[in-house]
Order: structure tokens, then sequence, then C-alpha cells
């Protein structure tokens, strides 16, 4: 008897990776600074590529005011990699972290 095989849908894989970055100390939010009409337009923050079973992921991220945003980003990537690999038992390739933004 095999086993099942599980399909994994885009939306759980953006939903994965945003709640991954968003466990970081020092992320405030994941997606995009600036009014309403930059964030319409600017795309979404999270986007993913399955491509020969790999996912690639782009985040976008806001940091909390007083962060060091090298490390912030490193801590998102080591976060969003866990969890690709932990919970949807996926392999992750590339994972871009673009640090959008500092808020309050």
């Amino acid at each position: 008897m095999s086993r099942p095989e599980l399909i994994v849908g885009p939306a759980v894989i953006r939903e994965t990776v945003r709640l991954a970055a968003l466990e970081v100390p020092g992320v405030l939010r994941v997606g995009r600074s600036g009014g309403w009409l930059r964030q319409r337009f600017a795309g979404s923050p999270v986007t993913t590529r399955l491509k020969g079973g790999e996912v690639s992921v782009r985040v976008a991220i806001v940091a909390r005011p007083g962060q060091p945003l090298r490390p912030l980003a490193g801590h998102v990537r080591v976060a969003v990699v866990a969890a690709v690999e932990r919970q949807l038992g996926l392999v992750p390739g590339e994972v871009t972290v673009s640090v959008d933004g500092v808020g309050a």
C-alpha cells in the first residue's frame, strides 16, 4: 500500500511563510510600508514559486524601530526555511527577505 500524496496549495505556503516571519522578534508586520496606494500596487508581500520540488519564497517585512536589519532579515530567512521544511515537508529553495520599512 502506497502512502497518499500531499498537495500543498499556494495559499497554505504563503500563510506558513507569513506566520513564520511574524514569529521573529523585531518584525512589526509582513507587508509593505507606505500609504494604501503603494501597498495596493506593490504586489503581495509574500510570493512563492514551486519548481522542481523546491519552493522559492520572497517576503517583505516592516521592522520595529531600532532593529539591526541585516541580522533581522537573516533570522526571518532561517524561520521561513524551518517552517517550509518542518510544517509543509517541502524543500526550500531561494528565500529572499526584503525589509520594506521601519514602523512604530
